[in-house]
């Protein structure tokens, strides 16, 4: 009987990431859900639940479930700005040039 050969994640990941197209859609997701991660870290680190969170920032524990789980397409500056009262921490947003030239916004 053979010995299953197991690897860890970070290896795997390295592999997957030497693939051009895999590391350009990794590097896109892991910017989007790098607010989810720093949320969860500070709340974690806060010895805080999501409920406890939700409270200290005057909103409701789906909402914080909705930030942590990157499933926020509508987020406004004064939701993050309470969130972040509320972790000991402020919210630094800015805008970074892209590649493309121009981008069509619908309305």
């Amino acid at each position: 009987m053979s010995k299953l050969k197991l690897k860890n994640a970070d290896d795997l990941l390295k592999k997957q990431l030497k693939n051009k197209t895999f590391k350009e859609e990794y590097e896109a997701l892991e910017e989007e859900y790098l607010l989810a991660k720093q949320v969860i870290k500070l709340r974690l680190s806060s010895k805080m639940t999501q409920k406890e969170l939700a409270q200290k920032a005057g909103t409701s524990q789906p909402a914080i479930a909705r930030l942590e789980s990157g499933n926020y397409r509508s987020l406004s500056l004064s939701f993050l700005n309470r969130v972040g009262f509320a972790l000991g921490a402020t919210p630094h947003i800015q805008f970074k040039k892209t590649n493309q030239t121009h981008h069509h916004l619908s309305r």
